[in-house]
C-alpha cells in the first residue's frame, strides 16, 4: 500500500497538516526550512499498523516542544512529565489528521500505534527514512517529519 499516493502528494498532505495542527493546537508557526533541530531533541514516534506499512517521526528541538506545550497549556513552564504527555497528544492529533487525508485521497483506512516519546533521536529498527520535511518556528527551533518505510529483506539476516 505504500504507493497509493505519489511521494509528492504524501508530501503536500504531511506538510499541510503538520502546519494547520501546529498553528492551531499550540499556536506556533512552522515553515519549510532546511535547519535541522539542534542538539537537545525530543522525539516521537508512531507505526502505521493497518493500511500503510510505514512509520512518522517528529523529531524537535525540546525548547520548539515545551514552548508549543506551555502555548496549549496556557502555563509559563512545563514538567518534563507535560512535556511528554503534550507531545504525544500533539502527534497523535497531527498523525490523526495526516490519517483522514490519506484516506480522503485513497480511499484506504489507516491506523495506526499510540505515539511513543523519546528523549534525544529515536530510529525505528527496520525502517528506513523516504524523506524528511525540515521546519523552523521563526525562532531558531528546528523540527524535521520523518517518513518511514520498511526496509527491505536482506537474505540471509534474521536480525
Amino acid at each position: 500500500m505504500n504507493t497509493a499516493m505519489t511521494q509528492a502528494e504524501l508530501e503536500r498532505i504531511l506538510d499541510q497538516a503538520v502546519q494547520d495542527v501546529t498553528e492551531r493546537t499550540a499556536g506556533v508557526r512552522l515553515h519549510q526550512e532546511d535547519m535541522p533541530p539542534g542538539e537537545d531533541l525530543c522525539t516521537v514516534h508512531i507505526t502505521f499498523d493497518q493500511g500503510f506499512r510505514t512509520s512518522l517521526t517528529l523529531c524537535a528541538d525540546t525548547s520548539l516542544l515545551a514552548r508549543m506545550a506551555c502555548n496549549s497549556f496556557h502555563e509559563e513552564s512545563v514538567s518534563a512529565e507535560d512535556l511528554e504527555e503534550f507531545s504525544k497528544e500533539y502527534f497523535n492529533v497531527l498523525c490523526g489528521r495526516i490519517a483522514r487525508a490519506m484516506f480522503q485521497e485513497t480511499q484506504v483506512p489507516a491506523h495506526f500505534n499510540p505515539p511513543t516519546f523519546h528523549s534525544g533521536r529515536y530510529e525505528p529498527e527496520g525502517q528506513e527514512v523516504q524523506f524528511v520535511l525540515t521546519y523552523s518556528s521563526g525562532q531558531r527551533e528546528g523540527a524535521q517529519l520523518i517518513h518511514h518505510v520498511p526496509r527491505p529483506q536482506e537474505d540471509g539476516n534474521d536480525t
